[in-house]
């Protein structure tokens, strides 16, 4: 390639996230090509942002044609089929070594096959996860790049240029190959999932517990992120509350209709945790929240006809229904990060990817969706023992947990006598007990197996004896 070819970096597909993503390349000095199928989005950019570093076209040859090799070409496009299409076109335009990443939020084991079939071109492929949204993809994103090291190595100066800054450092790093990178932001907007439907549960019992405005409970979420509980997600939830409809005077969030969506992230990361047998009920209950949520006419008649036991505080618990909630906040948040750390170990032994949760809570400290205080000891946690079994029982967790346990405990125990849902709540205790008991009832499934169908069982006082059957009539 001549000296003509000036751009160094291509994003290809102009949307919301990949215009974003383009300007904060150019921004950190890069000449910046970009492509898109509809022409007119990038002049709409340049009309706007007329930045002198980026220059767009609507021919992917051309597209091709102005990068300096080895191409760095950033796909932000639509997760599936989009994809598979963009990179056959593109394959007969690039040349050995060339790099084609997919910034979207696409199932990991698309990822492993296209680096596969890219591999075998003499071409690299990378499957990065994105985190910040719209702000953070220009301002600064917590990146998760996945694939093969040299390819990284080649990308490296341009992702960190971009990247968001904490007190840890630039918030990316290379995860690990093939479809490590999509795997973890999988598990990231699981634990997202989660994270918001705690806020939410948390808003809920303080709104019907308490009878608490929105601007009440934005006073007391403002104090809580100043300490152990501060987060992004905590942050954006106060101003969410704080925001007045401009029609009605009344606080906006009062005036949204309660059915939640999804992109499908978050049912991944559930479907997966089956496949590698590793419980995650806090994400499959902020999952079965939305889908419930989304019965909005089912729900009003159901109303009706099953009533709610009555509103009625006892003196204790208007008390102290507000710390409790912080304290189940935190705890139930910790035992979500624990299980969405031991998904990303368990697959990353099964795939070999040397996965480094240390270093994925250091990128996810900034820049993120979920970044949140909790994660400094969470990767202070791994890195004293990158192999540690579950995040509960570390000695940065375990004697909080145990702490704010019993406030946990009375904060489900009261949404429940009063009727209030409180799934994530419920399931993150519910794990965090049967984690740490010594005992579980499955001896009695066990039990019942073998008796319906002699799946056998084995005897603690004989565990020589391997797995036996036995006649239960």
């Amino acid at each position: 390639m001549t000296s003509a070819a000036k751009f160094q970096f291509g994003v290809a597909g102009m949307g919301v996230m990949g215009a974003s993503l383009a300007l904060n390349i150019a921004d950190r000095g890069f000449k910046v090509a970009a492509w898109d199928r509809h022409p007119e989005k990038i002049d709409e950019i340049h009309a706007k942002h007329g930045h002198p570093e980026m220059k767009g076209t609507g021919s992917l040859e051309e597209f091709v044609g102005m990068l300096e090799r080895p191409r760095r070409i950033l796909l932000m496009v639509t997760a599936g089929a989009a994809v598979d299409q963009m990179m056959d076109r593109l394959t007969p335009l690039l040349s050995p070594g060339d790099v084609v990443i997919d910034g979207g939020n696409s199932w990991f084991q698309d990822t492993q096959r296209r680096e596969k079939a890219y591999r075998e071109k003499g071409l690299h492929f990378i499957g990065m996860g994105v985190s910040g949204g719209e702000e953070g993809a220009r301002h600064g994103p917590s990146l998760m790049p996945g694939g093969p090291a040299e390819a990284y190595a080649l990308l490296r100066p341009v992702l960190e240029a971009i990247a968001a800054r904490a007190e840890s450092g630039l918030c990316v790093t290379h995860v690990g190959p093939d479809g490590a990178g999509h795997f973890v932001k999988m598990v990231h907007n699981g634990i997202e999932y989660a994270d918001m439907q705690l806020l939410a549960e948390t808003y809920d019992v303080l709104r019907r517990g308490l009878g608490l405005s929105a601007d009440a409970l934005a006073d007391t979420f403002t104090k809580w992120n100043e300490g152990i509980a501060e987060s992004f997600l905590l942050e954006t939830t106060l101003k969410v509350l704080r925001k007045k409809d401009a029609e009605t005077g009344k606080p906006l969030v009062d005036l949204v209709l309660d059915k939640a969506g999804q992109k499908g992230t978050g049912k991944w990361t559930v479907q997966v945790s089956l496949d590698l047998g590793i419980p995650v009920p806090s994400i499959a209950s902020a999952l079965d929240a939305r889908n419930l949520s989304a019965m909005k006419d089912e729900r009003v008649a159901a109303s009706a006809k099953l009533p709610a036991p009555p509103l009625t505080l006892t003196a204790e618990e208007k008390a102290n229904l507000i710390s409790w909630a912080h304290d189940a906040l935190y705890a139930a948040r910790v035992v979500t990060y624990a299980q969405g750390m031991r998904l990303i170990q368990a697959a990353s032994k099964e795939y070999h990817w040397n996965v480094s949760l240390a270093e994925m809570a250091r990128i996810w400290r900034g820049g993120c969706i979920i970044r949140a205080k909790l994660l400094t000891p969470l990767r202070e946690a791994f890195t004293q023992q990158p192999d540690l079994p579950n995040l509960i029982v570390s000695e940065a967790f375990a004697p909080v947990l145990t702490k704010m346990a019993p406030a946990w405990r009375q904060l489900v125990g009261t949404a429940t006598r009063l009727g209030i849902p409180v799934p994530v709540f419920s399931s993150s205790l519910a794990y965090f007990d049967s984690y740490r008991s010594a005992e579980l009832p499955q001896n009695l499934t066990q039990a019942q197996r073998d008796a319906f169908g002699a799946h056998t069982y084995q005897r603690r006082d004989k565990p020589e004896a391997g797995f036996v059957h036995s006649d239960w009539s």
